[in-house]
């Protein structure tokens, strides 16, 4: 397969795992907590959130649907439905959300961290950009730094989920949360593709953007033929 041919598979790999990252960053579907339910014919509350946002659900637990020790849930289940955005540098906020024990740390590093990731992407976005327009040598140089900016954007993706993975389980493993069953939604899907997508194409990006290496043993660089201008 030609090499720039390889350099346009690994772009369209890049935009993927874009906007897998911008969807993760966006949405609010992270985790979901569910608390156990005692009593039939009650309303129960259920959670989801993200990185910038909690919305709590309001789910009605009829006898049909009852059964022993269930969790409240599922979160599809029709039931009136509550959001608010976190106050991640207001102190003492979202208390009664995460409870004084809370991980508010840990959110607060995940959201961080995912700007971060962001801001690697648009790095390398314009580093593309640069080499689509380009001509020559300056276009295959600019994939260089591209490949590094998306690798280091799958790195802080990598981060990011971590962070919102020990954020959850800490708060479940509390003993006095009244959660008791979690799991994690396609956000937090779209997170993991995001990572392995950007991280490993970031890499094939910078190897393909090296010199090509001599094809025999007694060839040296200066034998190799001058590249051509286009």
């Amino acid at each position: 397969m030609h090499r720039r041919t390889k350099i346009k598979i690994a772009i369209f790999v890049l935009l993927v795992g874009m906007a897998c990252m911008f969807t993760a960053v966006v949405t609010d579907h992270w985790a979901v907590l569910s608390p156990r339910v005692d009593k039939v014919n009650e309303t129960c509350e259920a959670a989801h959130f993200g990185l910038w946002r909690l919305c709590k659900k309001y789910i009605y637990i009829s006898s049909e649907n009852f059964e022993q020790g269930q969790v409240c849930g599922p979160i599809s289940l029709p039931g009136e439905e509550n959001c608010s955005y976190f106050r991640h540098f207001t102190p003492g906020q979202d208390a009664e959300i995460f409870e004084h024990k809370t991980q508010k740390e840990y959110n607060i590093s995940a959201a961080a961290i995912s700007i971060f990731s962001l801001a690697f992407i648009i790095l390398g976005s314009l580093c593309l950009m640069g080499s689509c327009t380009g001509k020559g040598k300056g276009r295959d140089y600019l994939l260089k730094p591209a490949g590094m900016f998306f690798a280091f954007a799958g790195l802080c993706a990598f981060i990011s989920v971590e962070v919102m993975r020990q954020s959850v389980k800490r708060m479940v493993d509390s003993e006095e949360t009244v959660w008791i069953d979690h799991y994690y939604a396609w956000s937090f899907a779209c997170a993991c593709t995001g990572f392995v997508l950007l991280f490993l194409t970031g890499i094939a990006l910078l190897i393909l953007s090296m010199p090509q290496m001599p094809r025999n043993p007694w060839e040296t660089c200066m034998d190799a033929e001058p590249e051509q201008v286009e």
